[in-house]
């Protein structure tokens, strides 16, 4: 997963690629379905793209903007490094991204298409969102209006209703795993911590800023983790950095556990957006604004654009 950088909304794109038939972990080539004119099943290659410059730059690799030569549509290109991905023992984090994100059809979640692998790297046929990360926005405007803010949110609420009718918890939402498509809509663009819903989890992953408290405290944790980061997210968007935030780590944990949630008086935040923000970020995770309610809370019925785009 690429960190605080990474990378139009094509037509249905390289169809033979989308929706693998997943039966086992271990992380395969994708296939094309054969032609009219070709009896045997042809794998994905390097060859098959135009690779042109870099979007973005990871641990693991970078993303480069490629065309696919036979249908010409554009696409991201993620290119792995597996001797990176061995070394960091995060092989397994790779094969739950794919499995997770090559069966999800959501117009705010970035599509992965297909996947293939030579002897050094692995390659992610991925979606291409033409107007790039939206943490590099928030960082040039500072932080957005209220009217942008809500727009997104609900988008991400929607995007999140979806994933979780699927099983499946994000765990990491947060401005560096967003993008942003060439309509202007927000795309959930990396799952490289989700998981299936099927069991309660203790692990700790995500980023600090956005960890709940049940997750710093160690303790159970399920699908209400992702309403706690879409407050954090919301809070972010609107006054330019997290809530909690702190000069060291352990303080940023004691200030998540107590949920030290302050208000600074600039930039200005109305009273609905404030009462929103404290909903979600609630210490006791069944008590937090369900995905439904954040959808029919005033802020959002009074801000966001019902058509899911903000257009400035």
């Amino acid at each position: 997963p690429l960190g605080r950088s990474s990378p139009p909304r094509p037509p249905p794109l390289l169809r033979s690629a989308a929706g693998l038939p997943w039966r086992s972990p271990p992380i395969r080539a994708a296939r094309r379905r054969p032609s009219q004119h070709s009896q045997e099943e042809k794998r994905w290659v390097l060859s098959d793209f135009d690779v042109g410059k870099a979007l973005g730059r990871g641990k693991f690799g970078h993303v480069y903007l490629a065309r696919e030569k036979r249908s010409s549509h554009i696409v991201a290109l993620k290119v792995l490094f597996k001797s990176q991905l061995k070394q960091s023992q995060v092989e397994h984090q790779l094969r739950r991204e794919v499995e997770i994100q090559s069966h999800l059809r959501h117009p705010n979640i970035l599509r992965l298409y297909g996947y293939f692998y030579d002897q050094t790297r692995v390659y992610l046929i991925l979606e291409h969102a033409a107007k790039g990360e939206l943490y590099k926005e928030l960082q040039r405007c500072k932080h957005f209006s209220e009217r942008r803010s809500a727009t997104y949110i609900a988008s991400l609420a929607r995007a999140l209703i979806y994933l979780h009718g699927k099983h499946v918890i994000h765990r990491d939402i947060k401005p560096e795993n967003l993008l942003v498509g060439l309509q202007g809509e927000l795309k959930i663009a990396d799952f490289g911590w989700s998981v299936h819903t099927f069991n309660r989890r203790r692990t700790m992953c995500g980023t600090l800023d956005y960890l709940p408290p049940e997750m710093v405290e160690k303790t159970e944790h399920d699908y209400h983790v992702d309403i706690w980061s879409l407050g954090i997210l919301c809070y972010e968007f609107l006054y330019g950095l997290p809530p909690f935030e702190a000069k060291e780590h352990s303080e940023t944990y004691r200030r998540i556990v107590k949920v030290d949630l302050k208000f600074p008086s600039k930039p200005f935040v109305s009273p609905a957006a404030k009462d929103l923000i404290s909903q979600m970020l609630v210490k006791n995770s069944a008590h937090r604004l369900p995905l439904h309610k954040v959808l029919e809370h005033p802020w959002i019925v009074q801000n966001a654009d019902p058509s899911g785009v903000y257009r400035g």
